[in-house]
């Protein structure tokens, strides 16, 4: 589906700070990138800048994060910057990063979120393209107990729900209705922590560029203070003074009372975000995270590739004035009725043609064929198909009354679907390489609606038509 236009920034805009897990300082510089480039990654610590795109299939690692590799190089923990971006409806950039992790900086993507408002946003020249849930996609992890459902919408909007075996954080939803909102409720989201998960990550080289100003720390388990001070140690972090009681081991208050599953569904944005296009419809997801969250993304990214490859439907008002009407046509072609199959030329050019024949009960073909239950032969849909494509051909000669085309070959046709009575052919034809010594070479598609009924690859000959001899 052809939306609004693609979307970039106006200038470069810069972050810095320490990453989460490594710990190590980097500096990330947003910068503009042209229409279709997508969203990615450049190490510029690393000889030969490489790159690195932000798509599902070079998701890597999913361990407390989201990595992202390609050809080797690494950028770990993307999700709140993607989220940010996604959340903007932002289409290109090109992201120069220091080092191999993405700054945590506060643990919400709201930094991220306010510079690249105060740097602006550019509307490009070239439409945006959203894949479409036309109809509901689910998707079930049973070792996590977390589901997915997608349906149709007439835009993106989710809703998270979380659930813990916690007594500090049990159930708990959230719900963006709409990405025009996602500044406001989701951005100054922050990332969180359980004390007793602490121990594990640290054992295993996790946060440690973690600290009480970049995640909130979830007390669920009664510790004492010299407990809590050995981890502190273990983390290298500094020692507390006092013996937290449950609930929140920073001195702070949430932003919301379900921080929590904003959180969450910020996450789950930033996953999805790596599918490189965006989405209408409705996303519902139960007991979301990162590994989950991509796998869910992989499941629709392969709906997106399908999509795309599909022929789509050329963009023409079949209602509008014709380039050519059944006159000119018949100037054209010697075909005369009942075997002139085409009504309407709605547009051409050197390299394309598109055509048009209304499907009418009153075709002679119906009165035998399948008479019961009239459908227009197969041979005949070529045959329409080939007379668009002969119009197209004669257009490639300056003097084309004084030729006819004549078709050497038909190859790869597929019947998709039948055509009937009340039916509009719309048919597209591209050639597949210049016409060279008067033999061309095109691959056609017909459509009834957006649905491909037949298609094929047809190769004719142009020559010259002879002189009648009195």
């Amino acid at each position: 589906m052809i939306g609004k236009m693609q979307r970039t920034i106006k200038m470069p805009v810069t972050f810095s700070g320490n990453g989460l897990h490594t710990g190590v300082f980097s500096t990330i510089t947003l910068k503009p990138a042209p229409v279709n480039h997508g969203i990615v990654f450049q190490r510029t610590d690393i000889v030969g800048n490489p790159t690195v795109r932000a798509i599902v299939d070079n998701v890597y690692s999913t361990a407390r994060g989201t990595s992202i590799r390609e050809n080797g190089v690494l950028v770990h923990t993307i999700e709140h910057l993607m989220s940010a971006i996604y959340g903007l409806e932002i289409d290109n950039l090109l992201i120069e990063i220091s080092g191999e992790e993405v700054p945590i900086m506060d643990g919400s993507s709201k930094d991220f979120v306010r510079g690249i408002l105060n740097t602006g946003i550019f509307e490009q020249d070239e439409a945006k393209y959203f894949f479409e849930i036309k109809q509901p996609i689910s998707f079930i992890i049973p070792e996590t107990e977390s589901e997915f459902i997608a349906f149709p919408d007439e835009e993106f909007n989710v809703t998270v729900l979380i659930d813990y075996p916690s007594e500090m954080l049990k159930n708990q939803f959230a719900s963006l209705p709409s990405l025009s909102l996602y500044e406001r409720e989701i951005s100054n989201c922050r990332t969180f922590v359980f004390l007793h998960e602490l121990e594990y990550l640290a054992k295993n080289g996790l946060v440690k560029g973690g600290d009480l100003n970049n995640a909130i720390v979830l007390v669920d388990k009664k510790l004492k203070k010299e407990e809590i001070n050995a981890l502190a140690d273990l983390l290298g972090k500094p020692r507390l003074d006092y013996e937290p009681d449950l609930g929140l081991l920073n001195q702070t208050t949430l932003n919301y009372t379900n921080e929590f599953a904003r959180h969450k569904l910020l996450d789950l944005i930033g996953d999805i975000s790596l599918v490189g296009t965006y989405i209408k419809g409705k996303i519902i997801a139960k007991k979301p995270g990162h590994k989950a969250n991509v796998e869910f993304a992989r499941q629709l990214y392969q709906f997106i590739k399908k999509e795309k490859t599909k022929p789509s439907m050329p963009v023409v008002d079949i209602f509008a004035k014709p380039v050519m009407e059944i006159a000119d046509i018949q100037k054209l072609l010697p075909h005369r009725y009942p075997f002139l199959l085409v009504d309407k030329i709605l547009k051409i050019d050197e390299n394309s043609i598109v055509g048009l024949k209304n499907v009418t009960y009153n075709e002679a073909f119906f009165i035998g064929h399948f008479p019961n239950e009239p459908v227009m032969p197969g041979v005949l849909i070529i045959e329409a198909m080939a007379q668009v494509g002969g119009i197209l051909v004669l257009n490639s000669v300056p003097d084309p009354e004084n030729y006819s085309t004549y078709f050497l070959k038909i190859d790869q046709v597929k019947f998709k679907k039948k055509v009937v009575p009340g039916d509009t052919l719309v048919f597209k034809l591209e050639l597949v390489s210049p016409v060279r010594r008067g033999i061309a070479t095109m691959r056609g598609i017909a459509f009834v609606g957006d649905t491909v009924v037949t298609e094929g690859l047809l190769t004719a000959q142009i020559a010259k038509k002879q002189e009648k001899v009195n």
